[in-house]
């Protein structure tokens, strides 16, 4: 290993306290977490309201500003993935695990306990899905393409190194090459750490659920062994698969996952209730757009005791600002050669259409399964936990052991994928933006990650551990978020010179091209003529 970097020492004696800290005293560890995540939902769920949508916001608007026609890399660069690459790296990357997890439990959460209708009402169901998109919807997207397009904007066009610090390089100078910059890296290394756990920790739940569901004789086994043998597991497939770099592992891993959510998506698309689902989806959609700006703003002020969006919204707020560092450096890392707005919308819009298809499918479909009484999915929840939502559905169509396991293959491969990606993040975090970290940089932090996981899984409060670790994460990471999009604009700004060079040289190109085109059309006409006096000639 080569000369390691304070952020990596520092980083790695944190999360070494903490696992710690979670093995020999686990008690003591939920109620410190736990007092601190009260504090922070009950006290700052506005503000992690406002700075979702605030960068909902900033995004759109550089979609419609004139820095869209910026580069993400050199003028003449062109993209480094096709489309198809560079969106089964969003999806993988961004929540594959979380929409597996989530898409049949979730609105069937929200069907018996919705925010503000009548539970299990038509009016709970159309409440379900719409926060269910919502949820999984722009925002989350928005916050990723902030961190990216930023790291992206200052790597691939600047030359700058490829770590959070460095964005900051317009209002900190050479400051952020001392203490400021080292302490902004640590703290993305801790949300990253724990964002990523908290997905792990849902993946490793369901995949030991679905395996419980589907072989039982595993059900001797406790709930805890078998999420720590799965975790085991896992973790040598997906540091075998990092040892490959990112053109190899990943990317394989990457396209397969894709592959295999279509197929699964498509299969209960078409044996489902096909007509209804597509019905949800439409519905859900409109009610989505209609309502955005309302649920964007919405808390529980005046009816506090439900802690509703404390308990959905602030939590996914704060999961997904938590996992901005990493998704938004991977983001960055395969994005060079693209123009911001082409950027920006492929970030907001394909990976939030195809979350509102999954959760109208999956979601749709399981409420659908519950009115008609064809299967009791909320009781199989309730006894079993929602972990088992998807199994449930899936077993009540033909094939559906077979595409259970379909489905357990796919948590795992996202698995494997989220934690290697997350490695190479990671790696990259410590090593000064190395492109390529060392493999063996790479090793150690997978080993941390799934301790992590462990730890906060087979903690007393089981998935709420995982809940927690998120929320605190994402705080600091917030204000850095703000300072990170004030530093973008700033250096933006200084390329108006560069844009109306731009504009000119465009300008001037169609003003050689329409020359061009009137000199050939010259010529076509003596060609003409020329024919004309050879024929009369004849």
């Amino acid at each position: 290993m080569k000369k390691l970097t304070p952020v990596f020492i520092i980083s790695v004696a944190i999360a070494f306290a903490f696992i710690v800290w979670g093995v020999f005293a686990p008690e003591n560890l939920e109620t410190v977490t736990s007092s601190t995540q009260g504090f922070i939902t009950n006290e700052l769920g506005w503000f992690y309201l406002l700075a979702a949508t605030g960068f909902l916001i900033f995004s759109l608007y550089l979609i419609f500003s004139p820095y869209g026609k910026i580069k993400l890399g050199k003028p003449d660069e062109k993209p480094e993935y096709n489309y198809l690459t560079w969106f089964s790296f969003l999806f993988t990357a961004g929540m594959g695990i979380g929409l597996v997890f989530w898409g049949v439990s979730e609105p069937m959460y929200h069907f018996f306990e919705p925010p503000s209708a009548d539970p299990a009402s038509n009016a709970a169901a159309g409440e379900a899905m719409r926060y269910s998109i919502f949820h999984w919807g722009l925002h989350p997207w928005a916050i990723y393409s902030v961190v990216a397009l930023a790291l992206a904007y200052f790597k691939f066009r600047k030359g700058a190194p490829g770590i959070i610090s460095a964005v900051f390089q317009p209002l900190l100078g050479d400051r952020v090459n001392g203490k400021i910059g080292t302490t902004i890296n640590v703290i993305v290394v801790f949300a990253t750490i724990f964002g990523v756990a908290t997905s792990l920790g849902f993946g490793a739940a369901q995949i030991s659920a679905g395996l419980a569901y589907l072989i039982p004789g595993l059900g001797n086994f406790s709930d805890a062994a078998l999420q720590l043998i799965v975790i085991l597991i896992v973790t040598v497939l997906f540091m075998v698969s990092a040892q490959t770099g990112l053109n190899k592992g990943i990317r394989i891993l990457s396209k397969t996952n894709v592959y295999l959510a279509v197929i699964l998506l498509l299969f209960v698309l078409f044996l489902g209730p096909t007509s209804y689902i597509m019905g949800v989806f439409t519905q859900g959609v409109g009610s989505y757009i209609q309502n955005l700006v309302g649920m964007s703003f919405r808390l529980d002020v005046y009816n506090a005791e439900t802690s509703w969006v404390e308990g959905w919204t602030i939590f996914y707020w704060a999961w997904w600002i938590s996992w901005a560092p990493f998704v938004g450096t991977f983001i960055a890392r395969v994005s060079r050669g693209r123009t911001i707005r082409e950027f920006v919308i492929g970030v907001l819009a394909v990976p939030a259409t195809f979350g509102a298809l999954w959760f109208s499918v999956f979601g749709g479909t399981g409420i659908y399964m519950q009115r008609e009484g064809i299967a009791d999915i909320n009781g199989i929840m309730a006894d079993s936990g929602m972990e088992v939502a998807l199994f449930a559905v899936l077993e009540q169509f033909p094939l559906g052991v077979i595409m259970s396991i379909v489905a357990v293959f796919l948590i795992s491969s996202f698995f494997v994928t989220s934690a290697d990606s997350a490695t190479v993040v990671l790696g990259m975090q410590t090593t000064n933006g190395s492109l390529n970290p060392p493999n063996s940089v790479k090793f150690v932090w997978g080993l941390i990650i799934s301790a992590s996981a462990a730890v906060l899984l087979t903690s007393p409060q089981g998935l709420g551990a995982l809940q927690t670790a998120a929320i605190i994460a994402a705080l600091p990471f917030t204000v850095i978020m703000i300072f990170m999009i004030i530093s973008v604009m700033k250096a933006l700004k200084e390329e108006k010179p560069t844009l109306a060079t731009e504009k000119e040289r465009i300008r001037q190109e169609r003003f050689e091209l329409k020359q061009e085109r009137e000199k050939l059309k010259q010529e076509k006409i003596l060609f003409k003529e020329e024919k004309a006096a050879d024929k009369k000639k004849k």
